[in-house]
């Protein structure tokens, strides 16, 4: 469906698809509205980091903006988009008032990336020895992005668990929610054979705390049970912005390789025999998972790492939870050709049956063009995101403004 319209999209940071699945998420629909003839425009206050991807090649126009900061009320006045994507809850609780208040008719979009307030209940819960509990999941932090999710017209949702469990504990209507994965599908040039893999590998951005969480886990609890089982392959460990403290868990003898940034991560991936992902607490989907199914690797993981993917029964791989038994799994899966094998075309029909880009991306561009058409309908049915807009609109701004007028006078 073609369309001509103004897209502003406002990115938490520049969009580094080979640093992180978020990345790669953002590229994906900033790829969606283009095939849809938007008008894109890419604005961000964070600064670049030189592995950000190319959006001028692509047409997409950059905008360097400024937090609290009156200059962006006349930036979007002048752009008056069609369309306004916020790039995670906390861009919409800095920008959100100010579209609103100076473009009321933009349609607002939120791509929530993961539930941030589940990470950070599991990881709480996890720190502290113990299951998720209610009060985890009530936390201020939940209240903010529940509260932000209200106040937007549409949010992305890439997890299947995460759309029930807004509509299950926090009553939210699914007429403000939408099913939006990460896009994953077979590469067939890229797949090599059993025999000429080796190795485990994992790979992650580590500015991501599950990811160091789960490397100082396989260092500490798995790996030395693994290596002793196969004392000829080594755990491959790969990832942008390595830290010292990643660096420094380096043993050559113990054959745990830090490897740092991927310059092709699926190029390591598929080098590799198995992906190990010891993930102690996480949310939406992990795209190093969803891609190691591309290029045939199969995985072991923990519940968190299989959620929003794939069953148990179904995983490419294992779904293991104790140093032990992910230790186990993994042994059997590197070594049994027949499990590998089975394994591997699993994933491929994860694939294709639950992640492929053309199974969702018509409905959702429908699903917007319907959203613009309808706003005035859409947003009265959602009463609760308008009182939440009015608090916000009275609160926020003067908050903002406050710290715009402390900044001058400094």
């Amino acid at each position: 469906m073609k369309t001509d319209a103004t897209l502003l999209v406002i990115g938490y940071v520049w969009p580094e698809p080979n640093s992180s699945a978020a990345g790669k998420r953002m590229m994906q629909l900033l790829q969606s509205f283009i095939q849809a003839n938007y008008e894109i425009v890419f604005a961000s206050a964070a600064q670049k980091s030189g592995f950000e991807a190319n959006l001028i090649a692509l047409g997409i126009a950059e905008k360097q903006i400024q937090l609290n900061h009156a200059s962006f009320d006349a930036f979007v006045i002048d752009l008056n988009p069609t369309v306004v994507l916020f790039d995670r809850f906390f861009i919409e609780e800095q920008f959100g008032w100010r579209v609103s208040k100076n473009c009321p008719n933009a349609l607002k979009i939120l791509d929530t990336e993961d539930l941030h307030f589940l990470r950070h209940a599991r990881q709480t819960a996890w720190k502290e020895n113990r299951e998720v509990n209610v009060q985890d999941l009530q936390s201020d932090f939940a209240k903010r992005e529940v509260a932000s999710i209200l106040r937007c017209d549409c949010s992305l949702i890439i997890s299947e668990y995460e759309m029930q469990l807004l509509q299950t504990s926090y009553a939210i209507s699914p007429d403000i929610l939408w099913y939006y994965p990460l896009f994953f599908q077979k590469l067939a040039d890229s797949t090599s054979p059993f025999i000429e893999r080796k190795d485990f590998i994992f790979i992650g951005n580590f500015w991501h705390e599950p990811n160091w969480q789960a490397v100082k886990y396989l260092k500490e609890q798995i790996w030395p049970l693994v290596s002793k089982a196969l004392p000829q392959v080594s755990m491959q460990i790969y990832g942008a912005y390595a830290s010292e403290k990643v660096l420094q868990l380096q043993n050559l003898k113990q054959r745990f390789i830090v490897n740092g940034r991927a310059e092709n991560a699926l190029q390591k991936v598929s080098a590799a025999r198995v992906c190990l992902a010891p993930l102690s607490f996480g949310a939406g989907l992990k795209g190093k998972l969803l891609e190691a199914m591309q290029v045939g690797t199969p995985s072991v993981t923990t519940q968190v790492g299989a959620e929003g993917i794939a069953s148990k029964e179904d995983w490419p791989g294992f779904v293991a939870q104790t140093p032990e038994n992910i230790a186990l799994a993994a042994v059997q899966l590197y070594s049994d050709f027949e499990t590998w094998q089975s394994a591997q075309n699993k994933g491929f029909s994860i694939l294709e049956n639950g992640f492929k880009q053309e199974l969702y991306e018509g409905d959702f561009l429908e699903h917007v063009v319907c959203l613009r058409q309808n706003l005035k309908k859409h947003r009265e049915r959602n009463f609760m995101g308008a009182v939440l807009q009015h608090q916000t609109m009275a609160s926020t701004e003067y908050m903002s403004r406050w710290i715009e007028a402390k900044t001058k006078l400094s």
